[in-house]
């Protein structure tokens, strides 16, 4: 008996097949691919070449089942498929599997299981008896066959956009929507991204640009040489016991813990020169990259105890979900070289460190505002606004690290809206220093205030850091112990990688700290985001702030979490508004698409707030069996939010608020501001309250006239909250308003 190990892989979709399996059937999946490793030849498991297949091979996983494994070279073997006894030995010709010309990737197909997905078009109804005496029977009309639905294709413009040749018979047949979407089920990842694209109104050249080129071989294919294609990111596999084990335990996080997307994974394992960004829209997977990207770059760091590695993102439950999410990912080994946390908590911790005694309390920009007002009330001064005020204090003053009156006439104000004066200036920079003075006097400080102090505590030890390398360099590579001790310290940069999730909504000051903390060598920062779901004001050009992307920036476009329909609702919302890029360019959601597919989104127009809240009240008690906490509520305000508690409970539905540190309490539908829905989802999402004069704020209408520049600006960042909302959803979303409804729903509302 031949006696050797093998290597043993398993292809993308094959897990989705093993999770429907009888519990007992994964067990012995497990112990199936150890002695298959150990030895393919063991007698135990039956190891037999197909009839007709040159690589299709069964191996026995139990008395009821066979694994079918492509033989990929002599000792390397892959788990396409795990199928009852009775399935595997009959009509072998409906097993297809090759080399995809365009990506290079394995696909693998059973004929006979997209046949038998494949609804038939309704047939037409038998015609009545006829009844003696009774009349004749109205003819009945002539059933017109539906036409195909990429009849406009040819096969070979289909097999250059990467279809399956394969199935190209069975796709040309397809008639309704249903019968599509039963292909796309079992059909490869490509094939189904590709012919959803086209049914959506995508024009050849959009789909070739946006859906396949992003996952296109770089080299010539040899489609023949099977190993090669294993290796290419086209072919979605696992290998190490662990990995399969994640994989076949289910859960989304799961399954993205082993499988990533091809362009995900090319992005995670790419060699940058630089900072890089990946933008995408929501759920197109671009956390799990930038986690993906951490264990990456753990991967590469050599043998220590150090944590030379920062993952952060704007905020604490955030930052919260990200060191969970990296403990399932990699465990703790993992986690012990990566520093993980939140921004604001970073920049504290700095000022804290250079300023041990301070002991200030820190306040949020409405708290700020707050202050704002009450100065302005104390001195009697009208001519400015709170919030206008508290802007330009923090965009321009402390965004820019502006220090004196003459360098605040001469900073820039792009985007800030109106025009203003030199003498305005003066008023402005006067009441800015009144203002500081009486933070000081309260003892309290604003985040903005810490993130400006921390850069240019950060930028000080960049430069104190560069001096040292200099003297080292004049010197021939030997260390100046003075200028060491002078120092204080052994200076060394605080990271060698900076990854940041969710990279729109730091502010200016955020991003001069961060690019000080790191050597700009390769690789030096990573970061993620997407600005049309921008919903602070920090509106940034990281160029200028040293952080240079251009040329190092890439986009996903394939969302894993909304439905099609979801998310077409969803782009609607944001109309034909204009988003940047974080780099000074334009950015947009083209090639922005889904495979998953539900119902369109219920529309709910009720006559006043109590109407609307009974009506959302008498929908949930109608929900089929779901568990509360995948139900959400979203409104435009707190109090909205405590109206809406009340008016559950009233029915009996017990409710959860979200606040600032996440939901205060389990077991309830969720409910909360739109701004606490940031990195969330649920299976099913309410948007209430969507009136003209809550989304947008008639505050914000009111800018229309007096200040146009600000008023784009409030109305893009109101878009992006509702944006923000309706994504949130994974199968289905309800929209409720009351009176007139918002002018964002114009587009989703019947003519």
């Amino acid at each position: 008996m031949t006696t050797r190990s093998a290597t043993l892989r398993l292809l993308d979709k094959a897990d989705k097949e093993i999770l429907k399996l009888p519990r007992s059937v994964k067990g012995a999946i497990y112990d199936f691919q150890h002695k298959f490793k150990n030895n393919p030849y063991a007698t135990g498991l039956k190891l037999q070449q197909l009839k007709g297949h040159d690589r299709l091979w069964s191996a026995r996983v139990n008395d009821e089942y066979r694994a079918l494994v492509l033989r990929l070279a002599d000792d390397d073997w892959l788990i396409v498929s795990v199928k009852h006894r009775k399935d595997v030995y009959d009509n072998l010709d409906r097993l297809a599997y090759s080399v995809n010309q365009v990506t290079g990737g394995i696909e693998y197909v059973d004929l006979q299981v997209v046949a038998d997905s494949i609804p038939s078009p309704a047939a037409p109804s038998p015609p009545s008896p006829v009844v003696p005496g009774s009349p004749p029977p109205a003819p009945t009309p002539t059933t017109v066959p539906s036409a195909p639905l990429f009849a406009a294709w040819s096969r070979e413009q289909l097999t250059s956009l990467g279809v399956a040749d394969s199935l190209i018979p069975v796709i040309q047949a397809l008639t309704t929507e249903d019968q599509l979407l039963g292909l796309v089920d079992h059909a490869p990842q490509l094939t189904g991204e590709v012919l959803l694209a086209l049914y959506d109104g995508k024009s050849y050249d959009e789909v070739l640009e946006h859906v396949t080129a992003p996952v296109a071989a770089p080299e010539p294919v040899d489609t023949e040489d099977f190993q090669a294609a294993a290796e290419r990111p086209a072919t979605i596999v696992t290998t190490t016991d662990e990995a399969l084990r994640e994989a076949l335990e289910g859960g989304n996080f799961g399954r993205w813990k082993v499988f990533l997307h091809p362009t995900q994974a090319k992005l995670v394992e790419r060699d940058y020169s630089g900072p890089a960004r990946v933008g995408g829209g929501p759920g197109t997977g671009k956390t799990i990259v930038a986690l993906h990207r951490v264990k990456h770059l753990v991967g590469q760091l050599p043998p220590g105890a150090n944590k030379p590695i920062l993952l952060t993102t704007f905020n604490k439950n955030l930052a919260a979900d990200l060191r969970s999410r990296l403990l399932e990912l990699g465990g703790e080994p993992l986690l012990a070289r990566v520093e993980i946390s939140h921004v604001d908590q970073l920049a504290l911790r700095v000022v804290r460190e250079a300023e041990p005694g301070s002991r200030k309390q820190t306040i949020d920009d409405n708290q700020a505002v707050r202050e704002w007002r009450t100065m302005l009330d104390e001195l009697g001064e009208s001519a400015w606004e709170a919030e206008f005020l508290h802007d330009e204090w923090t965009q321009v003053i402390l965004g820019q690290a502006v220090t004196s009156r003459n360098d605040y006439f001469r900073a820039r104000r792009a985007g800030r809206g109106k025009n203003i004066s030199r003498a305005e200036r003066a008023d402005i920079w006067q009441l800015a220093e009144r203002f500081t003075q009486r933070l000081d006097r309260l003892h309290r400080q604003t985040w903005d205030q810490v993130a400006e102090r921390a850069a240019r505590l950060e930028i000080q030890r960049e430069q104190r850091i560069q001096t040292i390398d200099r003297q080292r360099e004049e010197a021939g590579g030997l260390d100046n112990i003075h200028v060491q001790d002078g120092s204080g310290g052994w200076l060394r940069y605080r990271y060698r990688h900076i990854v940041v999730d969710e990279a729109q909504d730091l502010r200016p000051a955020h991003w001069k700290m961060l690019r000080a903390m790191a050597a700009r060598d390769r690789n030096d920062i990573f970061l993620v985001g997407d600005t049309h779901q921008r919903i602070y004001k920090n509106q940034v050009t990281l160029g200028s702030l040293g952080v240079n992307i251009r040329g190092r920036s890439a986009k996903l476009s394939l969302s894993y979490r909304t439905t099609r329909q979801i998310l077409r609702s969803a782009l609607d919302v944001l109309s034909q508004e204009k988003y940047d890029d974080l780099d000074g360019s334009q950015e947009n959601l083209a090639g922005y698409r889904s495979v998953l597919s539900g119902g369109l989104p219920g529309l709910h127009g009720c006559a006043d707030w109590a109407a609307e809240r009974e009506a959302i009240a008498a929908l949930i008690e109608g929900l089929p069996d779901i568990a509360s906490e995948q139900v959400a509520i979203c409104v435009p305000t707190n109090q909205m939010a405590s109206e809406t508690a009340y008016t559950l409970a009233q029915h009996g539905i017990r409710a959860v608020e979200i606040g600032p540190d996440g939901p205060r309490g389990d077991g309830g539908v969720h409910i909360g501001t739109m701004f606490r829905f940031k990195g969330l989802e649920y299976q099913r999402m309410i948007i209430a309250g969507v009136t003209d004069g809550l989304v947008p704020r008639d505050a914000v209408n009111r800018l229309r006239a007096a200040d146009p520049a600000r008023y784009r600006r409030e109305v893009q960042r109101a878009r992006s909250l509702l944006f923000v909302a309706t994504t949130r959803a994974r199968d289905s979303l309800d929209i409720f308003w009351h009176g007139t409804p918002s002018p964002f729903l114009k587009p989703l509302l019947p003519a």
